[in-house]
């Protein structure tokens, strides 16, 4: 029997009046709820202090934990990263005064079907089963060369005028996470061998999509998630977290706890940019988990090329033939907006659609 889709506000009461019953909308398989090993993922911690201050020496350590990082899971954490910590504060702040709105506000803010932006209560409004025990807002950011006010405008268009501060402290938040990401992306070609700057390039461009999430507190932990497992469809996800725990990365076939470190943004490779290695970097399978006594924030800036961008490897990593074909972002999030929800084979499944659907790509321009 087909389960019916819960409405926004059915799924938006259950989260916040924590139920003794958890209904099975949003209960998971025994498959995705697999138990973590005891061990937690000690992955690289990347110090770009070196790197940006131009010191060979520290460049090659970061590039080399960058690299095996990279190789084995697709997940690391840096530090010193550039961004100031008065911005993390405040746009954590701002996230708290989103999240304490009441419901009606948050219906008022409600992601249009077919968009990416706005707010959603676990994804009620796409889904029907395997809701995630999560509440979230999301809004674009252009990248460019001049600060623009996008983000800005997007938030008062969807709160109010009253609301101006909290998109200036997005938009500030988001223009340091885009500078972030082009060192990164900058790492990223040098540990892979490639000359210049041939994704910064794609990028500088494109585009990035933030995220703030709330996780309340669900005491049938043990029945959900807060994000089911999948890899990233973008090229490259940035994501700040609190202290309370929850993420967690597949990794030589367990599931290994993630300890949040509260300097650090954590990194993880997504589906694009595995293809434009060439499937030398994992795109990495990850999952979130909920806590029952405490909720968790995070937010997560999902960084993509512009949807036309034609996406292919640079050809001095490509010694032994293409292992992906050419796409383009616009198909590759259409595919997952459409057609298929996001789990850990999302590239392997786009790439068959791909090839059986016969949609053209664009006439080149990057």
């Amino acid at each position: 029997m087909e389960t019916q889709k819960p409405d926004h506000i059915s799924a938006i009461k259950t989260l916040s009046e924590i139920p003794t019953n958890l209904p099975s909308q949003f209960h998971w398989s025994p498959e995705d709820l697999a138990s973590a090993t005891g061990d937690e993922l000690y992955g690289a911690v990347v110090d770009l202090k070196g790197f940006f201050e131009g010191d060979l020496e520290a460049t090659e350590i970061a590039l080399k934990q960058i690299s095996e990082a990279c190789v084995s899971h697709g997940f690391f954490h840096v530090i010193n990263h550039g961004v100031d910590e008065e911005s993390i504060r405040e746009a954590h702040e701002q996230m708290d005064v989103v999240f304490k709105l009441p419901m009606n506000q948050k219906l008022g803010m409600k992601r249009k079907p077919g968009d990416l932006c706005g707010y959603s209560g676990a994804h009620a409004d796409r889904f029907s089963q395997h809701l995630p025990w999560k509440e979230m807002l999301s809004f674009h950011y252009k990248h460019g060369s001049a600060p623009g006010d996008d983000v800005v405008q997007y938030i008062t268009s969807i709160l109010g005028n009253e609301f101006h501060e909290t998109g200036v402290v997005f938009q500030r938040y988001c223009g340091a996470l885009k500078e972030l990401a082009m060192g990164i992306f900058r790492l990223l070609g040098m540990s892979l061998g490639v000359e210049g700057r041939y994704f910064e390039e794609i990028f500088e461009d494109g585009g990035s999509l933030m995220r703030i999430n709330n996780y309340p507190p669900c005491p049938h932990a043990e029945l959900t998630l807060g994000t089911g497992p999948h890899t990233d469809p973008n090229a490259l996800t940035i994501l700040h977290e609190d202290l309370a725990g929850g993420l967690q990365v597949f990794t030589d076939g367990k599931w290994r706890r993630v300890k949040p470190l509260k300097h650090a943004f954590a990194v993880n490779i997504g589906d694009t940019f595995m293809a434009l290695s060439n499937g030398r970097y994992k795109s990495c399978v990850h999952r979130a988990v909920v806590n029952q006594h405490k909720e968790r924030r995070s937010m997560v800036f999902f960084v993509s090329p512009r949807d036309d961008r034609i996406l292919r490897p640079p050809p001095e990593i490509v010694t032994e033939g293409r292992i992906y074909a050419d796409f383009t972002w616009s198909l590759l999030r259409g595919f997952t907006q459409k057609h298929y929800r996001v789990d850990s084979t999302t590239l392997q499944n786009f790439m068959r659609w791909l090839a059986l659907s016969g949609e053209n790509l664009p006439i080149s321009r990057n």
